[in-house]
């Protein structure tokens, strides 16, 4: 596919919103100022051989920035490695040869609070979203989800979801589609990390279950 060009957790209460991965209303992003190469919007283009056949993306919510690039690698990580980057809302899949390629994610408040380094335990395609109980304690219009959301265009997991652990234990923190296209460069939701559903589904092709994920915190941005 074409490209345009440590570690403490705290989990707490904080945690248990992160499992939400909900949408926050705000603000949505104005226009682009000129239009993107054929082979950039192509990148974002309708995916109707999907389980659940996803639309292209209105490219003009998303700011020229926040899309999939080769770049610079500026993270000193060896390849393989995730490093998800709160503070400029930067995903980083490092590469050979001092390369990354970075997408754009959306934030979650709360998840501003989490930082560390994890795995991705196992990754699902077209994911159930679970709300935790105290999400539900909180919204009671979820308790129809109690047992589980089927995957879909409106389920708040997107397309491809990666299940972040510690030590065996589910940390509660998720890379995830979203087709909320607005959200992405953002502080918008409960908590987990989003890509554009085409970006998740490139991220999820291109990395095994088991790879590092490194989470760093708003207060460390790296530079490219």
């Amino acid at each position: 596919m074409t490209l345009i060009n440590r570690r403490n957790f705290t989990l707490g209460l904080g945690a248990f919103s992160l499992a939400g991965c909900q949408m926050t209303p705000d603000a949505a992003v104005g226009p682009m100022q000129s239009p993107l190469p054929y082979d950039v919007a192509a990148m974002y283009g309708p995916r109707p051989e999907e389980q659940f056949p996803l639309p292209a993306v209105d490219l003009s919510k998303v700011q020229p920035q926040y899309l999939r690039r080769e770049v610079r690698d500026p993270t000193g990580e060896r390849p393989g490695t995730v490093v998800v980057d709160t503070g400029t809302r930067y995903l980083y899949l490092v590469r050979e040869n001092g390369r990354a390629i970075r997408y754009g994610i959306g934030v979650g408040r709360d998840g501003f609070s989490w930082n560390g380094e994890a795995k991705i335990q196992y990754k699902r395609a077209w994911p159930t979203w679970t709300p935790p109980a105290e999400m539900i304690a909180r919204q009671p219009e979820l308790e129809k989800y109690r047992n589980g959301m089927p995957p879909g265009l409106g389920n708040p997991l997107g397309a491809r979801a990666l299940y972040l652990f510690q030590g065996g234990k589910d940390t509660l923190y998720r890379l995830h589609g979203t087709n909320e296209a607005y959200s992405i460069g953002r502080a918008v939701s409960s908590g987990c990390v989003r890509l554009l559903n085409q970006d998740i589904i490139d991220l999820y092709e291109r990395v095994p279950s088991g790879s590092r994920v490194i989470v760093r915190p708003q207060s460390a941005p790296l530079t490219a």
